[in-house]
């Protein structure tokens, strides 16, 4: 049989990327480029899609020909575009972005956010994409019109991408499943969601299968089938391998994002902050499940802490001759964007506790690796409490690479902690899905090598609750 050839385009926060994979588990990416970051005013961040577009389609001119193409995308980002011409109407919107906060806290104010967490699974927050829509269709001149009018589409960024590419304005049920406007019980639009957050449900797109026909795109004469569309972190997910109740996996990104999967049914969150989730869905299956949490900032706070001079050089973020710094006494709480998982509380802020005046600069960086561990402990303890975890978690993104910051979680948790050596591990995931999407069920000879990280048995005792206790100090100190 001919070795087949899959691309997934990964279509993420700062950019656009293609990766493509053959039978044999070989891989290249002979395409990556950045998109500019619209930030017009505090808190609000955009990009704009015609430009992330143009990128998609110089990712794929760029890469021979291959027999199915899986996308990856940025989730809870949003695009609203004509149905005619399908011109954007305004800039995407991205998950990122804090606008809608105030209307949030209102509609927290008016009791909502049991009813809305009850039907989508999800918190009141500005991270989801409901609330997004609705602040295009009441500040944009227009918009409101064309909904009237039956001319506005309004969606995930796959869904653009899709209408735009393919001439199919759909999205996937993972991607539906992030926008608060998703009933996972019912798995369709819930017409009660749409009224309370103003988005008309009729502008949506249709829900399919996670892999299927998504349509076709033209490169060169050559027709290329879309056959996977998911949002990037369950990309992943699937990726790592995960596919068994209590297989989990962290990305490190620009925040960090877990995920562990619950089977076919939806776990039960109340009180623990953590979100159930739809991973997927495949045709004539039912829909797998699982948690999710998210910890807003993690390499946005090592970029941080380098724009305001503090780190020169990443490679200083790993060698640290002293104890830990919570044990000296010093931590950090990577609260810059607000506390998400178990919190969902944008009122509290970054935080140093425990400076004195034989603190230095690297004791500061070793602190802000540890307090990243430990939020993203926080959430790996809840899931594991709520619905257990195997006893490994499997890891990528950048500070996966990080051996310090993996032995200090790894200690925290007591699991193993598992970097696969294939860094494209979303790309990966969307690769195969793209693969299953063809109806191609044989194994696959993708290998995954990987580095293991074991804890230490020496007692970390204390630690997550001395955290837990500085943790709560940074809240509400945003007005």
């Amino acid at each position: 049989m001919l070795n087949q050839r899959y691309a997934a385009i990964d279509q993420g926060t700062t950019g656009t990327r293609i990766v493509v994979f053959d039978e044999n588990g070989r891989s290249h990416s002979p395409m990556s480029i950045p998109h500019k970051q619209i930030t017009l005013n505090s808190g609000w961040v955009e990009h704009d899609p015609e430009e992330i577009l143009a990128n998609m389609m110089k990712c794929l001119s760029g890469c021979e020909v291959v027999d199915a193409l899986g996308i990856c995308h940025q989730g809870e980002s949003i695009v609203a575009w004509h149905a005619d011409s399908k011109k954007p109407l305004y800039n995407a919107i991205i998950w990122q972005d804090m606008r809608t906060e105030k209307r949030i806290q209102h509609m927290k104010d008016q009791g909502l956010e049991p009813l809305v967490q009850q039907k989508s699974g999800l918190p009141l927050d500005p991270y989801f994409s409901a609330s997004k829509m609705n602040w295009i269709i009441e500040n944009i001149v227009g918009v409101k019109q064309l909904a009237d009018k039956g001319k506005l589409r309004i969606g995930t960024m796959d869904a653009f991408f899709l209408d735009r590419l393919c001439g199919i304005y759909c999205t996937d049920y993972n991607a539906a499943s992030r926008t608060s406007l998703f009933n996972i019980h019912t798995l369709t639009w819930d017409p009660e969601l749409c009224e309370i957050f103003g988005v008309p449900m009729h502008c949506l797109p249709e829900i399919r299968d996670t892999v299927g026909d998504f349509g076709s795109i033209n490169l060169d004469g050559h027709i290329t089938p879309v056959t996977a569309v998911i949002v990037d972190q369950f990309a992943g997910t699937y990726g790592h391998g995960c596919r068994n109740q209590g297989d989990a996996k962290v990305t490190f990104g620009t925040g960090a994002f877990l995920q562990s999967l619950t089977g076919t049914a939806i776990a039960e969150t109340k009180g623990s902050g953590l979100l159930p989730t739809l991973c997927w869905k495949f045709p004539d299956q039912k829909p797998i499940f699982g948690l999710d949490g998210g910890v807003y900032n993690a390499a946005s706070a090592i970029n941080w802490v380098k724009k305001i001079g503090l780190l020169d050089d990443f490679d200083e973020l790993s060698d640290f001759s002293n104890d830990s710094a919570i044990s000296r006494g010093l931590a950090f709480v990577p609260a810059l964007s607000g506390l998400a998982c178990p919190y969902w509380d944008r009122s509290a802020a970054g935080l140093w506790a425990g400076l004195s005046l034989d603190i230095e600069r690297k004791d500061l960086l070793q602190s802000v690796l540890e307090g990243i561990a430990v939020r993203s402990a926080e959430v790996i303890l809840a899931m594991d409490k709520l619905s257990p975890l195997g006893d490994a978690i499997s890891v990528d993104g950048g500070l996966s690479s990080n051996q310090y910051f993996k032995q200090f979680l790894a200690n925290l948790i007591q699991k193993n902690i598992v970097a696969p050596a294939n860094r494209e591990v979303t790309a990966l995931g969307a690769a195969m899905l793209a693969r299953k999407g063809l109806g191609i069920e044989r194994p696959i000879s993708f290998k995954q090598d990987a580095q293991i990280t074991k804890p230490n048995r020496s007692s970390m005792s204390g630690v997550m609750e001395k955290y837990q206790d500085i943790i709560a100090r940074s809240r509400n100190l945003r007005s």
